[in-house]
Protein backbone atom coordinates (compact mmCIF):
# COMPACT_ATOMS: atom_id res chain seq x y z
CA UNK A 1 0.00 0.00 0.00
CA UNK A 2 3.13 2.21 0.85
CA UNK A 3 4.88 1.35 -2.09
CA UNK A 4 1.44 1.99 -4.07
CA UNK A 5 0.76 5.43 -2.71
CA UNK A 6 4.65 6.64 -3.25
CA UNK A 7 4.47 5.14 -7.05
CA UNK A 8 1.08 7.53 -7.05
CA UNK A 9 2.27 10.52 -5.57
CA UNK A 10 5.44 10.98 -7.05
CA UNK A 11 5.00 12.26 -10.20
CA UNK A 12 2.75 14.92 -8.77
CA UNK A 13 5.22 15.47 -6.49
CA UNK A 14 7.71 16.54 -9.53
CA UNK A 15 4.90 18.22 -11.59
CA UNK A 16 4.74 20.69 -8.52
CA UNK A 17 8.31 21.24 -8.41
CA UNK A 18 8.98 21.80 -11.26
CA UNK A 19 6.02 24.02 -11.47
CA UNK A 20 6.97 26.24 -8.69
CA UNK A 21 10.76 26.16 -10.22
CA UNK A 22 9.11 27.66 -13.37
CA UNK A 23 6.97 30.26 -11.68
CA UNK A 24 9.82 31.54 -9.87
CA UNK A 25 11.81 31.57 -12.70
CA UNK A 26 9.00 33.59 -14.43
CA UNK A 27 8.40 36.19 -11.58
CA UNK A 28 12.05 37.19 -11.49
CA UNK A 29 12.08 37.09 -15.29
CA UNK A 30 9.47 40.02 -15.38
CA UNK A 31 10.43 42.05 -11.93
CA UNK A 32 14.02 42.11 -13.87
CA UNK A 33 12.83 43.42 -16.84
CA UNK A 34 9.94 45.68 -15.33
CA UNK A 35 12.55 47.18 -12.86
CA UNK A 36 16.29 47.04 -14.05
CA UNK A 37 16.48 48.09 -17.59
CA UNK A 38 13.92 51.43 -17.16
CA UNK A 39 16.15 52.09 -14.01
CA UNK A 40 19.16 51.75 -14.03
CA UNK A 41 19.78 50.73 -18.60
CA UNK A 42 20.99 47.33 -17.75
CA UNK A 43 19.39 45.00 -20.52
CA UNK A 44 16.61 42.42 -20.22
CA UNK A 45 17.04 39.12 -19.56
CA UNK A 46 15.05 35.70 -21.12
CA UNK A 47 13.49 32.85 -18.78
CA UNK A 48 16.34 30.49 -18.34
CA UNK A 49 18.79 33.94 -17.56
CA UNK A 50 16.38 34.40 -15.06
CA UNK A 51 16.62 30.83 -13.48
CA UNK A 52 19.92 31.06 -13.58
CA UNK A 53 20.06 34.01 -11.40
CA UNK A 54 17.88 32.82 -9.24
CA UNK A 55 19.71 29.44 -8.88
CA UNK A 56 22.77 31.64 -8.65
CA UNK A 57 21.32 33.50 -5.50
CA UNK A 58 19.88 30.48 -3.71
CA UNK A 59 23.42 29.23 -3.55
CA UNK A 60 25.14 32.49 -2.59
CA UNK A 61 22.24 33.84 -0.23
CA UNK A 62 19.67 30.82 0.96
CA UNK A 63 21.93 27.76 1.14
CA UNK A 64 20.17 24.58 0.96
CA UNK A 65 18.36 23.76 4.46
CA UNK A 66 20.11 20.76 5.75
CA UNK A 67 23.25 22.26 5.87
CA UNK A 68 23.19 24.87 7.84
CA UNK A 69 19.29 26.24 8.04
CA UNK A 70 16.61 26.39 10.68
CA UNK A 71 16.06 22.61 10.35
CA UNK A 72 19.54 21.54 11.15
CA UNK A 73 19.44 23.22 14.63
CA UNK A 74 16.12 21.22 15.51
CA UNK A 75 16.09 18.93 18.83
CA UNK A 76 15.60 14.98 18.93
CA UNK A 77 12.34 15.73 20.03
CA UNK A 78 11.15 18.07 17.07
CA UNK A 79 12.53 15.81 15.03
CA UNK A 80 10.56 12.74 16.39
CA UNK A 81 7.04 15.06 16.64
CA UNK A 82 8.11 16.31 12.61
CA UNK A 83 8.30 12.26 11.67
CA UNK A 84 5.32 11.04 13.69
CA UNK A 85 2.98 14.05 12.27
CA UNK A 86 4.41 12.72 8.73
CA UNK A 87 3.51 9.18 9.30
CA UNK A 88 -0.03 10.09 10.67
CA UNK A 89 -0.68 12.44 7.61
CA UNK A 90 0.88 9.94 4.87
CA UNK A 91 1.40 6.65 6.48
CA UNK A 92 4.86 6.39 5.39
CA UNK A 93 7.32 5.07 7.75
CA UNK A 94 7.30 2.72 10.99
CA UNK A 95 5.70 3.87 13.51
CA UNK A 96 8.32 3.82 16.99
CA UNK A 97 6.02 1.38 18.69
CA UNK A 98 5.40 -0.75 16.03
CA UNK A 99 7.13 -4.57 16.63
CA UNK A 100 8.62 -6.87 14.27
CA UNK A 101 5.69 -8.48 12.17
CA UNK A 102 2.53 -5.85 12.25
CA UNK A 103 1.53 -3.94 10.02
CA UNK A 104 3.03 -0.81 10.58
CA UNK A 105 6.80 -2.60 10.64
Amino acid sequence: MRLFRLILFAPVILLGFALFIALGGQVVHLLWNWLLPPLFGWRAITFWQALGLLALCRILFGGFGSWGGPRAHRTAEERARFRQRMRERWGFGRSPDATPGSPGH
